[in-house]
């Protein structure tokens, strides 16, 4: 067993803490902008405006709108330099805006091609004159002037480049787009990238671009190459991509600028809920790294999961922050650190430089028993400190059945037939995922006061079950058609056997298809993929045909036989979906609160306060006490003491006094804000706008950016 898989320290990061740890701080936001993803490089959600206070923010009104061309689920969080707004559309257009009045000044992209993945933000680079956006639609990146919104000629080819540059052979046709924006660090751009989740994703190499020209700079391989540190953590030829791949940054990165370090989370290898061909630890997946930004050599690593089953990415950036602990001599010692917050509810805080924890951090026992094959890590990481933001799976009991449910008496009995240990592995009976597969905390991320050390997280308490399955045999799909074929080996766990989907959990059902949508639509969503749908790309022509003819309920009998697609390894076990645990009116089957804001101050690990986040209106009717909703997108905290944040089920923005989690004002959107607000000022008047799509959890659709201001 490797020693150091939870961490390792490189000696050049020992050498930065002698010749660094003085030297540097990091530096303030700047006062009136929001220019980068979340705010800043630290990532920490923060603006040192005051204008809009604990006193008059009860005064709140609209400023402006602005109506995308489109609708849908929009997550972005917008970005705004010099006056001007940059943000995305539903459909993954680019687009300027006039940030006092929401005036369009430009527009890129054609929304009828590029509705291939979900965007969150833009990233800006400039240098004297040349200012640009970099954008990304699906797999390509590009440099777009900033004052046009046109393609520069002079990035890659005639103003783009391909995300899969750099990667083997094997992997060029796999899925891969780009959903988050990525960092800036000198003339690089590093581009977080989402690959499928199965056997056949590509590898999730770290890659940074150089931001004038497009040319790739250099590569970390998440999946380590022989004679690289960790490459015994993973089988032989894990590295060679077929097998196995991701492990890939898809949440985004933070930045010590002074330092020159890129702090990168990492997500799971392929596939996800079976580890029988990839055993080991497997680094990097899983992992908070620290790499040198201008050559992406690594510095230090801790693994927050060893050998991942469960789907536990790391969902967000990293924040960087300064804290405060008691140094040697008993008096006060500022450290910058780093916290990454998880979907398993943990926060882990980590000298910045060293990588070494500031709260200790446990191993602890986790199960054996496993499906035949498999082989579980024997321990897992827990911190001491902070406690989890989020109930565990393993603390509930019968009590914690839903008193709302009115199947009460039925979901006891299933409750007791779930496996619910921490750590119980994926089964065949089912497990219960609680934090669920979107957390805990997701990729909305927290936000932090970077001088005082408080972390501000909002997270999801919805329990799934994960059930396993025998994966069918080539033989025993003999008697199927040829796009049933394809369909069973790459659709039916998300859409069921049946193409009924699932949609209480999110997932639509493909049964008469062909009267909502036409053939090339459907042809387009299987190749590129839509939200958080992969997309197909490794399907032959002849596969692609034969399923959307299945679909469409137009296959013949007599069509030319296709096989599954070549570049997905068979395993022996696959999951029957994502499934919540819900009562019969669709509501979570557990006991409130399914979502809460939480307050914590890392300079010592303890909770500030902690409050339901969101309503049930059905509930509210009926007088009960509020009982919180899942919620996706983070919050935002000012200087003058604010908390703002959108992000639930019901359709609320909302701010609160960060001191305490008193709600002082609230107003309902257009449509659900699934999405991290930004606050900035213009000539003077402080605004604050949030992207209002909708559509997820159910919701209504919506294409608007509404901005706030005090009247």
């Amino acid at each position: 067993m490797l020693k150091p898989l939870s961490i390792c320290i490189a000696a050049s990061a020992l050498f930065l803490v002698a010749t660094q740890q003085q030297k540097f701080e990091t530096k303030p936001a700047q006062s009136t902008e929001w220019p980068e993803y979340l705010g800043g490089p630290d990532r920490n959600h923060y603006s040192p405006l005051t204008q809009i206070n604990r006193q008059n923010v009860s005064k709140l009104k609209v400023a402006w709108t602005y109506a995308m061309p489109d609708s849908g689920q929009t997550q972005v969080n917008p970005i705004i330099v010099d006056g001007v707004l940059y943000g995305v559309t539903n459909m993954v257009q680019a687009f300027a805006l006039d940030a006092a009045t929401g005036k369009q000044i430009w527009i890129f992209g054609d929304k009828s091609k590029n509705g291939s993945n979900t965007s969150r933000g833009l990233t800006y680079w400039s240098d004297g004159e040349d200012k640009r956006i970099m954008h990304a639609m699906g797999p390509f990146l590009y440099a777009l002037d900033a004052k046009t919104g046109k393609p520069v000629e002079s990035f890659g080819d005639k103003g783009k480049i391909d995300l899969r540059a750099g990667l083997p052979d094997i992997a060029k046709d796999k899925y891969m787009v780009s959903n988050t924006p990525g960092t800036i660090f000198e003339d690089l751009i590093v581009m977080p990238v989402r690959l499928s989740e199965d056997s056949d994703a590509a590898p999730g190499d770290l890659r940074a671009f150089n931001v004038r020209t497009g040319k790739l700079v250099w590569t970390f391989h998440t999946i380590p190459y022989p004679g690289e540190f960790g490459y015994e953590t993973f089988p032989p030829d894990a590295y060679k991509n077929t097998f196995t791949g991701a492990a890939n940054n898809w949440a985004g990165t933070a930045i010590d600028r002074d330092r020159g370090i890129l702090y990168v989370p990492t997500g799971s290898a392929g596939y996800d809920f079976y580890g029988g061909k990839r055993k080991g630890a497997n680094l990097f997946a899983n992992c908070l790294i620290a790499l040198d930004a201008r050559t992406g050599k690594r510095l230090w690593h801790y693994q927050t999961m060893h050998h991942d089953i469960w789907d536990r990415d790391l969902p967000a950036p990293p924040n960087l922050i300064t804290v405060t602990k008691k140094g040697p001599d008993g008096q006060p010692m500022k450290i910058d650190a780093v916290a990454q917050v998880s979907k398993q509810g943990y926060v882990f805080i980590f000298d910045r430089v060293t990588g070494k924890p500031l709260f200790p951090i446990r191993e602890v026992t986790a199960p054996k028993d496993a499906l035949p094959g498999e082989f579980p890590w024997p321990t897992q990481p827990v911190p001491t400190k902070p406690a989890s933001y989020a109930r565990q799976a393993y603390t509930l009991t019968e009590k914690d059945i839903s008193p709302y449910a009115p199947d009460r008496d039925s979901l006891v009995i299933k409750f007791k037939s779930y496996k619910k240990a921490l750590f119980a592995a994926p089964s065949k009976e089912g497990t219960i995922i609680l934090p669920g597969f979107d957390g805990g905390a997701e990729w909305g991320g927290a936000a932090a006061d970077p001088e005082d050390g408080i972390m501000y997280v909002n997270s999801n308490e919805m329990a799934w079950i994960l059930t396993m399955k025998d994966t069918p045999k080539a033989s025993e799909m003999t008697n199927l058609s040829p796009g049933e074929k394809v369909y069973t080996t790459n659709c039916v766990t998300c859409h069921g056997p049946q193409r009924k989907g699932n949609a209480k959990s999110g997932y639509p059902s493909l049964v008469n298809i062909g009267a909502r949508r036409d053939r090339g639509f459907v042809s387009q969503i299987i190749t590129s993929g839509k939200g958080m749908m992969p997309g197909f790309t490794t399907l032959s022509a002849d596969e692609k045909q034969a399923l959307v003819a299945f679909l469409f309920d137009e296959e013949k009998v007599e069509a030319t036989s296709v096989t599954t697609a070549s570049n997905k390894v068979y395993l022996p076990y696959q999951s029957t979906g994502y499934n919540k645990f819900l009562d019969a009116n669709g509501l979570p089957a557990i006991s409130p609160p399914w979502g809460t804001l939480n307050a914590i101050n890392l300079n010592t690990g303890e909770f500030l306060w902690r409050i339901p986040f969101g309503e049930v209106e059905s509930l509210k009717k009926q007088g009960y006490p509020t009982t919180g909703t899942e919620n996706y997108g983070g919050p935002v905290v000012t200087a003058s003491g604010l908390l703002f944040i959108a992000a639930t089920k019901d359709g609320k923005f909302r701010v609160f006094d960060k001191k305490n989690g008193k709600l002082l004002w609230e107003t309902l959107l257009p449509a659900a804000g699934f999405a991290t607000p930004s606050t900035y000022a213009v000539n003077g008047r402080q605004f604050v706008v949030i992207a209002c799509g909708g559509t997820k959890l159910g919701t209504r659709k919506g294409n608007q950016y509404v901005a706030f201001a005090l009247e």
